[in-house]
């Protein structure tokens, strides 16, 4: 679930509130239209997850989808636009890595780097290589959740990065399982070791868990400053990124209407307060799309506005941005993970059909 710079003006994730629940997904039917993608990628070798989305900022049609290949042997993909695997990037050997986030600029020997950041479920570490040449900046590998020691809870799962205003990088990072004492997850503050080489330190446990399944789809909202994630078969809950401003819970959404497991978690933003929240309905082969905007009566509701059925199968992770990249992708770009070793690029304008909003 990836985090853009403010010029781009991307897609983040969005506000909730008071620990309200929002219950109404049963009320909005799915359109009954399958949404064909506009590309299909090159498989992976073992198993698709999770994608994000790289922006060249000097050519955006130049820009990248970066997706794992979840296995003990496994990689993150480097695609271009085509879905063409770019196989001089593509980094092997990683131990099951989940999912990937993308962030931008961050402070490494003095120069701002983008970084795609990547979770290693079974060595327990956070992988981090420059954008766009791949090169490992992490001195192979951070370690989290040090000093747990219950069965999974140091298994790597969920990763998304929050740049706050004041220009602060931070990894917040979920795992396999964990306790039900709001603490599932931790937040860490990424910065030059002073090798040119990133570290990572602990700045708070957060994040209640229903105990149903996992907390894996993690993203954030820069702008607003949120921090949303899927509490499987549960709902989706959001929390402030900034951890100045405590752990209270903000909000409880998504909670009927899903099939299966609530994933992946992408938003495409249509001005600096309003756009769309997407979430995977992993079994049914569709994503919610709630309303990224507050309502008058409550500064973190989360009205269901549609409901779309994809081609992508069994869909895990996925990632959108709203800008216009090339002459497929004219009002942004919504990548989708699918269980045949693939990711799928839709449109957007498709995705958004009559009833929603396109960045023109």
């Amino acid at each position: 679930m990836l985090k853009y710079p403010v010029k781009f003006l991307l897609l983040p994730l969005l506000a909730a509130g008071c620990s309200q629940k929002i219950t109404n997904t049963a009320a909005v039917i799915a359109d009954s239209a399958i949404v064909q993608p506009a590309v299909i990628s090159e498989k992976v070798q073992f198993d698709s997850d999770d994608p994000a989305i790289w922006i060249n900022p000097k050519d955006a049609s130049k820009s990248l989808v970066i997706g794992t290949d979840k296995a003990t042997e496994g990689g993150l993909y480097v695609f271009d636009l085509q879905g063409k695997i770019q196989h001089n990037l593509v980094v092997k050997g990683l131990k099951r890595p989940n999912n990937v986030d993308v962030a931008y600029g961050l402070m490494l020997n003095g120069k701002a780097t983008d970084i795609a950041v990547t979770t290693e479920r079974f060595t327990h570490k956070l992988r981090l290589f420059s954008l766009p040449d791949m090169k490992a900046v992490d001195h192979g590998g951070l370690p989290m959740f040090e000093g747990e020691t219950a069965p999974e809870f140091r298994d790597l799962m969920g990763i998304s990065v929050y740049t706050s205003k004041a220009g602060k990088m931070y990894a917040i990072v979920g795992r396999k399982t964990g306790p039900k004492d709001g603490t599932y997850l931790w937040q860490y503050l990424l910065t030059d070791d002073g090798t040119g080489h990133v570290k990572a330190e602990l700045v708070r446990k957060f994040g209640q868990y229903s105990g149903k399944k996992e907390i894996e789809a993690i993203a954030v909202d820069n702008e607003l400053g949120y921090i949303y994630y899927s509490d499987e078969q549960f709902g989706v809950r959001q929390y402030y990124a900034d951890p100045e401003k405590g752990n209270e819970e903000l909000a409880l959404f998504a909670t009927t209407g899903f099939k299966e497991d609530h994933e992946g978690i992408s938003i495409y933003k249509t001005s600096a307060t309003e756009g769309y929240i997407l979430v995977s309905d992993q079994g049914a082969n569709q994503f919610h799309i709630f309303n990224r905007a507050s309502t008058a009566k409550n500064p973190h509701a989360h009205e269901l506005l549609k409901i779309v059925k994809v081609l992508a199968n069994h869909s895990d992770g996925s990632e959108v941005v709203n800008v216009p990249l090339n002459e497929t992708f004219k009002h942004g770009l919504f990548v989708v993970m699918s269980d045949d070793k693939t990711f799928h690029y839709y449109r957007w304008e498709d995705i958004a059909g009559k009833k929603l909003k396109i960045n023109r």
